[in-house]
């Protein structure tokens, strides 16, 4: 069975096999079930970066995260059984991916990393966080100068993440960007709706503290006028004021 790289974009639905286009968590659950390779394959690629996010938050490794990924769906699929048809399929993976995230952390403790230098550069944030970074704007464009500065903002965010406490970043992961429910979220976390409410509250003070700080450091260097640019304009100036016009 074929999938899809971990943390990509959302797949099209021209990748999603045909017969379960459309189709429900119930419907893939029986069919997976039932041993189809197109239901294992629809559910893996729907569920990626939700679970790579998830295991990524809590682990700060990319390689740790993808390995952590794939035993979540080998769980998963050998214990299709103990799925309760009452909860949905994405916070049951989810839940196993925070188990097994916790359990590799335990695991590694002496040697987990927990510094923002290893930024994902795999998940985009896509979701609205309410996170404002001064001096930069977010909507798009197709030109090579806004789409390296989304890049840069990506680039703050994700450092920014990566700066908070495992506890928050978590329950920033699945409220802010997966736009999880905070019922959703405490069930995946095992933690009260009230502690996903303040942790979720926390994580996006320290964010708002930490952009604005990192954002300052940079201010000076936005708009450059420097090279060639700033030579075109001296000798512009120049050649006006010995009243000859540029070009003439």
């Amino acid at each position: 069975m074929e999938t899809s790289a971990v943390g990509q974009e959302p797949i099209s639905v021209r990748q999603v096999p045909s017969r379960f286009k459309g189709a429900g968590d119930a419907e893939l659950i029986a069919a997976a079930r039932s041993g189809s390779d197109a239901a294992f394959e629809t559910i893996i690629r729907r569920h990626n970066r939700l679970l790579f996010r998830t295991a990524r938050a809590i682990v700060q490794n990319e390689a740790d995260a993808e390995e952590i990924v794939q035993e979540t769906y080998l769980k998963a699929f050998t214990h299709l059984e103990s799925f309760a048809r009452q909860s949905r399929l994405s916070t049951w993976l989810v839940r196993i991916a925070v188990n097994e995230s916790l359990a590799r952390l335990r695991r590694n403790k002496p040697t987990v990393r927990t510094t923002a230098s290893t930024a994902s550069t795999e998940w985009s944030m896509t979701a609205e966080t309410d996170i404002v970074v001064p001096g930069f704007s977010a909507a798009p464009s197709s030109s090579p100068e806004a789409a390296a500065a989304q890049g840069e903002v990506r680039r703050l965010l994700e450092n920014a993440i990566d700066s908070l406490p495992q506890t928050q970043r978590a329950v920033f992961m699945l409220r802010a960007v997966e736009e999880f429910s905070t019922e959703d979220t405490s069930i995946c976390l095992g933690i009260p709706e009230e502690t996903v409410k303040t942790r979720l509250h926390r994580a996006k003070k320290q964010l708002r503290s930490n952009l604005h700080r990192r954002v300052a450091s940079t201010l000076s260097d936005t708009f450059p006028f420097a090279g060639a640019r700033c030579d075109r304009i001296v000798k512009a100036v120049r050649l006006r004021l010995s009243g000859k016009q540029p070009g003439g």
